[in-house]
């Protein structure tokens, strides 16, 4: 599982060379540095712990700072473990970024969806509401009606589609293609859309 840490730029579009036009997603993708190498003889796999995006040491802990010092650089806001890279090929304070994909890589990016709050079940579940609207129709259009139970089983059954927190869930996007490459600025352009806002992190694998 090859992959980097980045951060969702925005979307744009691209035409190809029948001239469609193709909605994508530009994604910084690194650099990200080598925090620790994990080996099947110190801790029983392969892996490679890579950090990304500066953080302040005021924000940090003594922990983190000394842990981060091993690696000859600072603190890091996003911190991801990627098991199966080759062993031996990377070392502690290496810098990865971009060019670890190529044209045409297909990827899989996973991020965390944006958060709506607390939201009624038309908006979470998109129910139609109950009853008519008018008649003397007090306040009950957005409810969500009965919940089924009555002296039995007196309970409200596990999985009941209720009102709740809404969004902020870990989503993946799988089978994205690469569509472009741009090293020098360390984005990756990719076709289709990715979970969460502008600016948030993503984890992005082949």
């Amino acid at each position: 599982m090859q992959g980097l840490i980045g951060k969702k730029v925005g979307m744009t579009s691209v035409f190809d060379e029948n001239g469609k036009n193709i909605p994508c997603t530009i994604i910084e993708a690194g650099p990200c540095v080598v925090t620790q190498v994990k080996t099947e003889e110190n801790d029983g796999y392969n892996a490679l712990q890579l950090g990304f995006g500066d953080k302040k040491e005021k924000n940090s802990t003594k922990a983190e700072i000394g842990h981060f010092k091993k690696a000859n650089t600072g603190p890091k806001k996003m911190v991801v473990e990627f098991i199966g890279f080759p062993g031996g090929k990377y070392n502690t304070g290496d810098v990865l970024d971009v060019n670890l994909f190529n044209d045409d890589t297909w990827l899989d990016v996973r991020g965390w969806s944006k958060g709506k709050g607390f939201q009624g079940v038309v908006k979470r579940y998109g129910f139609r509401g109950v009853g008519d609207k008018t008649h003397g129709q007090h306040n009950r259009e957005r409810a969500p009606g009965s919940l089924g139970g009555s002296s039995y089983p007196s309970k409200v059954f596990k999985g009941m589609r209720m009102a709740g927190r809404t969004g902020n869930n870990k989503v993946m996007a799988i089978s994205l293609r690469v569509i472009k490459l741009i090293p020098d600025s360390n984005l990756l352009i990719v076709k289709g859309s990715v979970p969460g806002p502008k600016g948030g992190y993503l984890i992005i694998t082949k």
